[in-house]
């Protein structure tokens, strides 16, 4: 087993480069293609989420699979691997087993235990089969993943932590005031696209108790069928459908909105956000130095190239799900809707980190411009603008997660803690989509608290969960050690079947041999012969390659493999084909549906 995994996270870069990395759907594609059209690697898939971008391979060379890995996540993320490089970790053979087992357990995940990851690892490689680049190894390996993060969910409490980036981010925009519930209660709120992940938030927020669910959609029809099945879930919220040119007349009307779209542009300008909070069109939008995304072009307009904007929605608002992956996404379907709500009534209320990004009207603390850290706040990427990041909580956090490939990119953060009341807030903005749907300047108008990916990377709420991961990451070293002992003891079978192989051979010649010199014997006699050559010869190798499996398996004993074929000189050719062969058995390639 020679597998390999380079790959960017939450935890080893910024969320400004991950925005600028992430990969549409056909840019997957087209890495998965030419991953394998490489000469390092012989089969790959490619987890993306909007937290981490991982590319998995079986590669003959170490040095020469990670130089060719970075170079085309580089080349097929955009971003120059000069600048990508700093970011990006390394795993290798057990190691990298143990961090996807870790993934799919939700160690890794920005709320530690939440199991949305386990479907994006279906999706990973689902797509590697479909593509036909996964092949014994990361089939083996993904399949493997997903059991080991059910078990972990079903053997502990470690899904306490979240059920999911959306209850979490409810908890934020709530604050640690009053229970999310109470926050909710009566609200009108926007759910913007109508994939899984804006199903999950519309049935979240049914949960939570929002009065109405407004949800727009490029595709109409999605989005009036999600309306439909929030209405008949039983938890009395009234939904509804509306078109995205609908977008700029809605913001005026809700309390929350929610956004998570497969657009490559901003969804939400400061301008269309500021008309909605102020009422008046004309108000002009001032972005500081922590303002737009800078694909996003001058405030109110396009960016050359960009999206067209969304008819009768004002020259702010662009068309959403335009990217190339929107079309990727589909509503959830009744039954999966359902097992969301399901999922949702069993969550428990997150403890508040105090992540979430609030402007107040006119507090006297704030600089000219609204922002909280004055006029002498730093310039930067927009994390000094965070608000009352706990760093106890932080620190818990990194002693519950591996954090040796982010420790040296993290640096100190300026953190102020808002005061202002939730009462204050206008409009409580949720954007968990990568690359980012609201611009992130918005935070700083009046009135309106945002929490983006990078806030909620910035909270932790895993104070009281510290015996679950515990729990949880003994059970990945027990999966890891299992998994390589397999692996290893996998990678001796060929040689062993050719070893059996042979013998058959010489008891058949043998056989003959004694025809041709016993001519005499009948049927009978020579079936008796016959059997009892092949009864000596399997009990002289039963032993050996019981044992030779054993000592396979054990770490280190790759070599005994290439020992047995000296010993016994067999025809490395014989011992390929064999190879071949088992990993083209169909019954050797399980279907992904299968383990979820």
């Amino acid at each position: 087993m020679s597998l390999l995994v380079v790959g960017l996270s939450h935890r080893s870069a910024p969320v400004s480069v991950l925005e600028r990395a992430s990969l549409s759907a056909d840019a997957k594609v087209k890495l998965l293609h030419d991953t394998l059209a490489a000469e390092p690697a012989a089969e790959a898939t490619v987890l993306a989420t909007c937290n981490r971008i991982e590319l998995y391979a079986d590669v003959d060379k170490f040095h020469a699979g990670v130089a060719e890995l970075s170079t085309l996540l580089a080349q097929h993320s955009g971003v120059a691997l000069e600048e990508l490089t700093p970011y990006l970790y390394v795993h290798y053979e057990d190691r990298a087993v143990h961090h996807l087992f870790s993934v799919a357990c939700g160690l890794d995940s920005m709320v530690v235990g939440e199991g949305q990851i386990l479907g994006q690892i279906k999706d990973a490689l689902a797509l590697g089969q479909e593509l036909h680049t996964a092949g014994r190894l990361i089939n083996d390996l993904f399949q493997q993943a997903l059991r080991v993060g059910k078990r972990a969910h079903s053997e502990t409490g470690i899904d306490r932590a979240g059920q999911s980036l959306v209850t979490f981010g409810l908890e934020q925009l709530a604050g640690h005031a009053v229970p999310v519930g109470e926050w909710a209660a009566g609200k009108r709120a926007l759910v913007i696209g109508a994939g899984s992940m804006s199903s999950l938030a519309a049935a979240t927020l049914a949960r939570v108790g929002v009065a109405e669910i407004v949800v727009a959609n490029r595709t109409a029809e999605r989005a009036e069928r999600l309306a439909e099945i929030l209405v008949a879930s039983g938890t009395g919220v009234a939904a509804r459908a509306v078109t995205m040119g609908a977008v700029a007349d809605e913001l005026t009307r809700v309390d929350v909105v929610v956004s998570c779209t497969g657009a490559t542009g901003l969804v939400l300008t400061g301008d269309d956000v500021a008309r909605a909070v102020e009422g008046d069109p004309t108000l002009p939008f001032q972005a500081g130095p922590e303002g737009r995304d800078p694909a996003a072009g001058p405030a109110g307009g396009s960016a050359a190239g960009g999206r067209d904007f969304a008819p009768g929605t004002g020259d702010g608002l662009r068309a959403a799900a335009g990217g190339p992956g929107a079309q990727a996404l589909a509503v959830a379907d009744a039954e999966v809707v359902a097992r969301l709500v399901a999922a949702a009534e069993a969550g428990r209320r997150l403890a508040d980190a105090g992540a979430a990004r609030t402007i107040a009207p006119a507090p006297a603390a704030t600089g000219p411009d609204g922002c909280p850290l004055g006029p002498d706040a730093p310039a930067g990427d927009g994390r000094s603008a965070l608000t009352g990041v706990d760093a106890t909580s932080l620190e818990l956090h990194g002693t519950w997660a591996d954090q040796g490939e982010a420790a040296a990119q993290r640096q100190p953060r300026r953190t102020v803690r808002s005061s202002v009341d939730a009462a204050a807030v206008r409009l409580a903005l949720l954007d968990l989509a990568m690359p980012r749907d609201i611009d992130a300047a918005v935070h700083r108008i009046p009135g309106v608290r945002l929490v983006d990916i990078e806030s909620l990377a910035e909270a932790s709420a895993d104070a009281p969960m510290a015996a679950d991961v515990d729990a949880v990451r003994t059970i990945v070293a027990d999966e890891v050690a299992a998994f390589g002992a397999a692996q290893r003891a996998a990678h001796i079978t060929p040689t062993v079947v050719a070893l059996r192989a042979m013998a058959a051979e010489v008891v058949a010649m043998e056989v003959a041999r004694l025809d041709g010199r016993v001519p005499d014997l009948d049927e009978r006699q020579r079936s008796e012969v016959t059997q009892t050559v092949r009864r000596v010869v399997d009990k002289l190798l039963h032993a050996p390659t019981v044992r030779v499996k054993q000592l396979a398996s054990e770490p280190g004993g790759a070599g005994y493999a290439e020992a047995l074929r000296e010993l016994f000189d067999l025809d490395p050719q014989t011992v390929e084909s064999v190879s071949r062969a088992d990993a083209a058995d169909p019954k050797n390639d399980d279907d992904p549906g299968r383990a979820s």
